[in-house]
């Protein structure tokens, strides 16, 4: 499984005119369906009376099969929605979502030339997305007393960690996420700062 991969950290929109249609293609950051909809909406908005708004999206990692769909929005089967999508995947980018917009200029394309209307916006604009690296962090805990709380924190921020809790009772139980690749490391310094004494529990 892939402990990070790249995500957009930026929009982006191109426009172009193919036999007379005119073709808007946005990609941006899109973690669920919902995302996805959100943006459709406003797109929608901004853009009425557009013949078609077709769409594909990857909303997890690169290679996750299950988080991912596609819609032709009423062009010929297969000559949108799923070219967009094969697009996305081999981009090799995770989260990310595609709309494109089409004004029908009166000249039909033919599902060959529908494909490629649909995905050369898409092409371009891939290598001009500004992206980022997402790392996949998996839960923990560890329990520390309240002088050693400072160090814990700074520890875990210095390996890419993120507090998600913390419960105060008579210690302070921090509920955090990190990294496979850090964990080992998290257990030497922890090791180090408290002589053995403070321990974390990964939950996989």
């Amino acid at each position: 499984m892939l402990e990070c991969y790249r995500i957009p950290s930026g929009n982006l929109m191109i426009e172009e005119e193919i036999k007379h249609s005119r073709f808007i293609s946005f990609l941006f950051h899109c973690n669920s369906l919902d995302d996805l909809k959100l943006v459709l909406t406003n797109i929608k908005r901004d853009y009425p009376g557009a013949s078609h708004y077709c769409y594909a999206y990857v909303s997890g990692a690169p290679n996750d099969g299950v988080q991912m769909g596609s819609s032709d929005d009423g062009e010929p089967a297969g000559s949108a929605g799923r070219p967009m999508l094969a697009v996305l995947q081999g981009a090799n980018i995770g989260e990310i979502g595609a709309v494109v917009v089409r004004y029908y200029g009166g000249t039909k394309l033919g599902v060959g030339g529908l494909v490629r209307a649909y995905t050369s916006g898409l092409r371009q604009g891939l290598n001009q997305l500004t992206t980022e690296i997402k790392q996949i962090r998996y839960p923990a805990r560890l329990q520390c007393d309240y002088t050693q709380l400072r160090d814990v924190e700074h520890l875990l921020t210095q390996l890419d960690a993120v507090i998600t809790d913390k419960q105060f009772t008579e210690v302070i139980d921090v509920q955090f996420q990190i990294g496979k690749q850090q964990r080992e490391l998290l257990v030497e310094w922890l090791a180090t700062l408290s002589q053995g004494s403070l321990r974390a529990e990964f939950d996989l």
